[in-house]
């Protein structure tokens, strides 16, 4: 009998998810939760059909066990990475300025006809993504070493 992961059983390890449907993209959405980037660090490659964006992620996976241990939490750099991308519109987004900084907020899919669907990257101040996908192929990666959050809090969300 196998058991599902835990968020404990990351530990230290650096995250390396795919996501193949809604679910999956439900736990990909909580982990990149509050993640920050600079505008040019987005990126879609047309004839790759993919949408790339390099993250500073909030380690969620290890905010609890930094506060009983009294250390701070962390934040680690993660590429996010869509397959299938058939088109890409934004709304309220300063594409490819390297001073504006956005804060992903959710991540969410409206399904179409057979498997086909629009996958929403909502972002703070009321700006957002949108692919259009002939599937959810989406993958998350981290590729630096955890560091400090530089404000050394828990994001906050005001109710």
């Amino acid at each position: 009998m196998s058991e599902d992961a835990r968020f404990e059983d990351g530990g230290e390890k650096p995250l390396r998810l795919m996501a193949l449907d809604a679910d999956d993209l439900q736990i990909v959405s909580a982990l990149t939760q509050d993640a920050v980037f600079p505008a040019n660090e987005i990126a879609w490659r047309v004839r790759a059909r993919e949408f790339a964006l390099l993250l500073n992620r909030f380690r969620w996976e290890d905010a609890e066990a930094a506060a009983k241990r009294g250390r701070a939490v962390e934040r680690v750099q993660s590429v996010l990475v869509f397959g299938d991308v058939l088109k890409v519109q934004s709304q309220g987004v300063e594409k490819g300025d390297p001073d504006t900084v956005m804060s992903l907020l959710s991540i969410s899919f409206e399904p179409g006809e057979d498997g086909t669907g629009r996958i929403v990257l909502t972002l703070a101040g009321d700006g957002a993504i949108a692919l259009d996908v002939e599937t959810i192929d989406a993958k998350l990666q981290d590729v630096t070493r955890p560091y400090v959050a530089p404000s050394r809090k828990t994001p906050d969300h005001p109710e």
